[in-house]
């Protein structure tokens, strides 16, 4: 029997603490009235009009471990079954050890190996294509459990900075295992290292340690320090669909939904239109979700098909971009 990986099951959390707009507008007014302005401009912009924050006593590790549990729920086997635990984030519990070997532990995951995806958006996709090629490669692996969370607020001055806006706590996760029908299609995988200076956490590793200087100039919170040309995901998303679709021998035109990055509704009518795909076809979540980082295509890939916009037999990409930048996109034909 030809032996193909699969994506068995989906799982998502949500922490239960909504910051909405108008809270979020508050924050910003006490620094100063422009900036509760410039959140309604970024809604306008974005689509974002909420988010969810996690517990203050909570690391992105229990997240994980949520969305984890629903996805090994929802496909019928025990944490003890799990061969792998890949977890995808740029919010780390710490900068070392991996976030995943803490998920393994909270989830009772004792056979599994683990390791830590750190491409942000791009991780989910990333980390798919690395599934599915051990699950097709190395038949002692059964189940492969691959996790995006985000709880980027913790490493943010949410209060104070505007950027903050876009930072919304949650995880969604899959399980990836073996069936004999054809699941995963292709990739497309993609870098430019020359904007890793544009938006990030610059002080805390061995570039800068942390010192009390750096603590105090806000140097160990995540900032925007360059704006991204907007051509980063107009041109790159539609880039790495159609080389998707090349490296898989088919046609853009065969694609029966695409999950994107959830920051920016307006991007990604326009990159569907790009594309020559309906807008219907392109599931969204921001909307009610805001954007969750390494988090927002598991959760919109778990709400589509919870939804019934995804099903057994549709050809599905996920396609992400990250700070960094990372850029990936990955298919699969649902079983």
């Amino acid at each position: 029997m030809t032996r193909y990986a699969n994506i068995l099951s989906t799982g998502m959390y949500l922490p239960e603490n909504e910051i909405t707009n108008q809270i979020f507008s508050q924050w910003m007014g006490q620094v100063s009235e422009k900036l509760a302005e410039v959140v309604y401009k970024f809604e306008a912009s974005s689509g974002i009009k909420t988010r969810f924050y996690a517990l203050e006593d909570w690391a992105t590790s229990d997240l994980a471990v949520e969305a984890g549990k629903a996805a090994i729920a929802a496909a019928g086997i025990t944490p003890e079954e799990v061969d792998l635990v890949i977890v995808g984030t740029d919010s780390p519990d710490y900068i070392t050890p991996a976030t995943s070997v803490v998920t393994q532990y909270k989830l009772g995951a004792v056979n599994a190996g683990t390791w830590d995806v750190g491409c942000a958006c791009a991780s989910f996709p990333t980390a798919l294509a690395q599934a599915a090629g051990l699950i097709a490669t190395n038949p002692h692996m059964k189940y492969i459990l691959v996790i995006g969370a985000y709880m980027m607020h913790k490493l943010s001055d949410y209060k104070h900075d505007v950027m903050a806006f876009f930072y919304g706590d949650g995880a969604g996760a899959a399980i990836v295992g073996a069936t004999d029908k054809p699941g995963y299609v292709s990739c497309s995988i993609k870098a430019d290292g020359s904007y890793h200076k544009h938006w990030g956490i610059y002080s805390g590793g061995t570039y800068e340690p942390a010192t009390v200087e750096s603590v105090e100039a806000g140097r160990t919170k995540v900032r925007l320090m360059t704006p991204f040309p907007p051509t980063v995901n107009l041109e790159g998303w539609p880039a790495r669909v159609r080389e998707c679709a090349a490296n898989g021998g088919f046609e853009v035109s065969d694609i029966d939904h695409i999950i994107f990055t959830q920051v920016n509704l307006n991007s990604i009518k326009t990159v569907m239109e790009d594309l020559g795909l309906p807008v219907e076809k392109a599931h969204h979540v921001m909307d009610k979700w805001g954007y969750m980082g390494s988090a927002c295509l598991p959760v919109a890939f778990h709400d589509a098909i919870a939804q019934g916009k995804i099903k057994s037999g549709m050809r599905v990409v996920f396609c992400g971009s990250g700070v960094g930048y990372n850029q990936a996109a990955t298919c699969f034909i649902m079983p």
